[in-house]
């Protein structure tokens, strides 16, 4: 991989708008509150303003489907469940709502949107035939998510293979999409990065004795999921190169 990118820039194409299951950003599916919930104007002040003043309410005005005075008609066909805040009844609609909603924001996997859907109580049978059809359309794509996720995490973070691998798993991509995805980066680029990283961090360790140096350095590329052997190698190198002795250090040192 030879650009750098953040993870905002593998998001998916915009998905179409959510069929009626509550606006973006809200994660349970219910609608914002509408002007006019709260108590009216005159029911708080008594029929008028307190003392001439601004009244502190917004007061509705009539429309489609509402009596005089800003009461609504309960009764009429043209009030949807949408407008009301309400999910939709069918769970098929509303799976595909919850999917297009949590795609909007950043790429996700079967997975995690799978999980989504239970925790909302969509029928297994229900969420596995929608989450089907996204796949086919190209809405869910753990291969593209996992290769994002890498040229991301490793060029943006540092993260290492084996971090990597970790990270993906947790997330519930397969093992042999991760393993295709991790095997883009060679053993030469990640120890490039790892040099990166260590010529950052190696001024800060400036003043330490060598032994203190080695092993904050060589700590901070092994929880980035770099190799023992590759991360002693780099350190040691880094320390020769401001004049330290590394001579006598070996792997019981790490």
């Amino acid at each position: 991989m030879t650009r750098r990118t953040d993870w905002a820039d593998h998001a998916y194409p915009a998905s179409p708008t959510d069929l009626g299951d509550g606006g973006p950003g809200d994660p349970d599916g219910h609608g914002a509150p509408r002007d006019g919930d709260g108590p009216s104007d005159g029911a708080r002040d008594g029929g008028g303003t307190r003392g001439g003043g601004r009244s502190r309410g917004r007061r509705r005005r009539g429309g489609f489907g509402e009596a005089a005075g800003g009461q609504q008609d309960s009764g009429s066909p043209s009030s949807s469940r949408a407008e009301k805040g309400e999910p939709p009844a069918d769970p098929a609609e509303r799976a595909r709502g919850i999917c297009l909603r949590l795609l909007t924001g950043q790429p996700r996997t079967r997975k995690q949107l799978a999980d989504a859907l239970a925790k909302r109580d969509i029928p297994d049978e229900v969420a596995e035939e929608v989450l089907s059809r996204f796949e086919e359309v190209g809405l869910i794509n753990d291969g593209a998510f996992a290769d994002a996720w890498v040229e991301s995490r490793h060029h943006g973070r540092g993260l290492a293979r084996r971090a990597l691998a970790r990270e993906l798993r947790t997330k519930g991509v397969d093992s042999a999409v991760i393993d295709e995805a991790v095997g883009q980066l060679d053993s030469e680029q990640e120890e490039e990065t790892a040099r990166e990283l260590v010529a950052r961090k190696l001024r800060s360790t400036r003043g330490l004795d060598r032994d203190k140096r080695l092993r904050r350095l060589a700590g901070m590329l092994a929880r980035k999921g770099y190799p023992e052997g590759m991360a002693l190698r780099v350190v040691r190198q880094a320390l020769e190169e401001e004049g330290e002795e590394t001579e006598d250090l070996g792997l019981g040192d790490f």
